[in-house]
């Protein structure tokens, strides 16, 4: 899991108490969860600030919502996935993580039916970022972990 805050000053010039950036939940994987996810993104990116006319906020939107219909559609074994949100000084990381012990690739994007994930890799690309697969955090399952840096002025 990601874990990283935000140190901020004082008035006095002391470190602030550091203020987490990162919101985490699950979504049952049915196909409502789609838009309660999307929702519960633009909520949070709201939160870490940024602006919704921004064309990071609709790519991230979409990575979300490509991302856990990618988990209900072909993670039949895993009854929900965990949806992260983590913004850094510089870098906003969606991860969204299921149970499902089948692996995937992004040779898969490859497919004809990989389409969504090669639009995940490609959104990720148009802001200097990048996607992974790792092991789920724990042990069982597969993470999809897509980074974006994050526009100069970005707060």
């Amino acid at each position: 899991m990601f874990e990283a805050a935000v140190m901020a000053r004082h008035p006095s010039g002391q470190p602030a108490l550091p203020q987490t950036r990162r919101h985490t939940w699950t979504v049952p994987l049915v196909p409502g969860s789609v838009r309660a996810a999307r929702e519960r993104t633009e909520r949070s990116l709201v939160l870490f600030g940024l602006q919704g006319a921004s064309s990071l906020f609709g790519a991230v939107l979409l990575v979300v919502s490509e991302l856990v219909t990618n988990a209900v559609r072909h993670a039949p074994q895993s009854p929900e996935a965990e949806v992260t949100l983590h913004v850094t000084d510089h870098m906003l990381v969606v991860s969204v993580a299921d149970l499902d012990p089948r692996p995937i690739t992004l040779a898969d994007a490859d497919r004809a039916s990989g389409q969504g994930l090669r639009t995940v890799a490609d959104l990720a690309r148009t802001f200097g970022g990048d996607v992974r697969i790792e092991p789920a955090s724990g042990g069982r399952g597969k993470a999809v972990i897509v980074r974006f840096i994050l526009p100069e002025g970005t707060p």
